[in-house]
C-alpha cells in the first residue's frame, strides 16, 4: 500500500506509505522482549530479504528464547546486561516490544545504553515524552502502533516521532514495521491513539461482526462449517474490492443496496438497532482508553 493510490479526506496530517526510502544497508536492531510481535517482525525482515541485521533479542523467559533462537537463528539474551556484555545493544535501533506496564522499568534500565541510537517502542497509550524521560533526556523516540494482522504479513502499523528524532531513525522504523504490512505516520501524538482505537484494536472489531455473522447463519439454518466459509469468503472479497475500487466503501454499499430488496431490509434493521452508532461509540472508547492508559502509566 503507498501514498500514490491512498486517497484521503481528513484534514489531519497524515502519510500512508509501504517504505520511505528504506534503511541504509547493514542497520542493526535489537528487540527487548520476544514475543508474539517480535517474532512477526523479525519473519517479516527476513522474508523480506532486508539488509537490517537482528544483533540479538532480549528475552526473559527462556523458553521463549530457545524458540527465537531456534526459528530465527538469532542471539538471544536473559537480559539487557547480559546484551550490553555481548555489544547486542551497540545498534541503530532499540525495539521496545514489551507490555505497556513493563516498559517503565525495561526503559530505566535501558537509558544507559541507549545513548547513541534510536529507541523504536511497540506499547499502546505511553508517550513518547515519558519514554524520553525513563530514558534519561534521550529524544530519538519512535511510537509505532502495529496490529495482530502484522502476524501473517497483512498489517497496518501507525508511526509517529519524536521532532529530534532524524530522518535515518524515521526510515529504519519505517522499513521494520513495513516488514509486517503497511505503515501510516501522523505527525501529532495523540493521533497514536486514534490510530490504536481504530487498527490496533481494529481486528477484534471484525472478529466481533464475524462471530455475529456465522451466529445469524447457523440460526438461519446452515451448518456452522457453511456459515464460516460463507463469512470468511465475503470479509475477504469485499475487503478486495473496497481495496481495488477507486470508489467509496459508501458507493459500493449504494451498489449492493437495491430500493426494497433484501440488503436494503438488511441495513434498515441494522440502522434501527443503532449498529453505525455502536461501532462509533466503541471506536471512540478506545480512543479515550488509550490516552487514560498514557496518563496512567506515564506516572514516575
Amino acid at each position: 500500500m503507498s501514498a500514490s493510490n491512498t486517497r484521503s479526506t481528513t484534514t489531519t496530517p497524515i502519510s500512508l506509505t509501504a517504505s520511505i526510502g528504506g534503511a541504509s544497508p547493514s542497520r542493526r536492531l535489537c528487540f527487548v522482549g520476544g514475543g508474539n510481535m517480535a517474532s512477526a517482525l523479525i519473519g517479516g525482515l527476513m522474508r523480506a530479504g532486508s539488509t537490517v541485521q537482528i544483533a540479538g533479542v532480549v528475552e526473559t523467559l527462556a523458553e521463549q528464547r530457545a524458540q527465537l533462537g531456534e526459528r530465527f537463528n538469532v542471539p538471544t539474551y536473559g537480559s539487557l546486561a547480559a546484551a550490553a556484555t555481548a555489544q547486542a545493544l551497540d545498534v541503530d535501533a532499540i525495539v521496545l516490544a514489551v507490555k505497556p506496564q513493563q516498559l517503565q522499568p525495561v526503559a530505566r534500565e535501558l537509558g544507559p545504553y541507549a545513548s547513541h541510537c534510536a529507541v523504536i517502542s511497540l506499547a499502546a497509550g505511553i508517550r513518547a515524552t515519558d519514554i524520553a524521560r525513563w530514558l534519561g533526556g534521550h529524544l530519538r523516540i519512535i511510537r509505532a502502533m502495529p496490529n495482530t494482522p502484522a502476524l501473517v504479513g497483512a498489517g497496518i502499523t501507525g508511526l509517529f516521532a519524536l521532532p529530534q528524532t532524524p530522518e535515518d531513525d524515521r526510515a529504519l522504523a519505517d522499513e521494520l514495521m513495513s516488514a509486517a504490512g503497511a505503515t501510516l505516520w501522523v505527525n501529532s501524538e495523540p493521533l497514536i491513539n486514534a490510530v490504536t482505537a481504530m487498527s490496533g484494536s481494529g481486528p477484534a472489531y471484525v472478529f466481533h461482526w464475524m462471530e455475529a455473522m456465522q451466529s445469524a447463519g447457523i440460526e438461519l439454518g446452515l451448518s456452522p462449517e457453511a456459515a464460516h466459509i460463507l463469512t470468511m469468503a465475503t470479509f475477504n472479497g469485499a475487503t478486495r474490492l473496497a481495496m481495488q475500487s477507486e470508489e467509496s466503501p459508501s458507493r459500493l454499499r449504494e451498489r449492493v443496496t437495491s430500493p426494497g430488496g433484501t440488503t436494503a431490509a438488511a441495513l434498515a434493521a441494522m440502522a434501527e438497532a443503532h449498529v453505525e452508532s455502536g461501532i462509533k461509540a466503541g471506536i471512540r472508547a478506545a480512543c479515550e482508553r488509550g490516552a487514560q492508559l498514557g496518563d496512567a502509566l506515564g506516572q514516575d
